[in-house]
């Protein structure tokens, strides 16, 4: 059996005053983790992962449509394909 494993990496600019509001609706989406912010400049480091690259694009989507987010800039994408070695 093969699984697929998709990872991003993503800088989010938000409104500085909405930072705490988009950093928590962020974490709230499945496979997404704000790893780092800045809160002066209003901007975030989210690291989403999913097991479909369909899955993970409809995530970002949501990311851009959390009220308060400006801007989210897809900066890494990686895409694993694990399974069992065939001799």
């Amino acid at each position: 059996m093969q699984a697929n494993w998709h990872v991003a990496g993503l800088v989010v600019q938000a409104q500085p005053q909405n930072i705490l509001a988009v950093s928590a609706a962020l974490n709230e989406l499945p496979g997404s983790e704000v790893a780092a912010s800045d809160a002066e400049h209003g901007k975030l480091v989210v690291v989403m992962e999913a097991e479909r690259s369909d899955v993970l694009l409809n995530q970002i989507e949501s990311a851009r449509n959390i009220a308060g987010v400006l801007a989210v800039s897809l900066v890494y994408h990686q895409q694993d394909e694990q399974g069992e070695e065939t001799p």
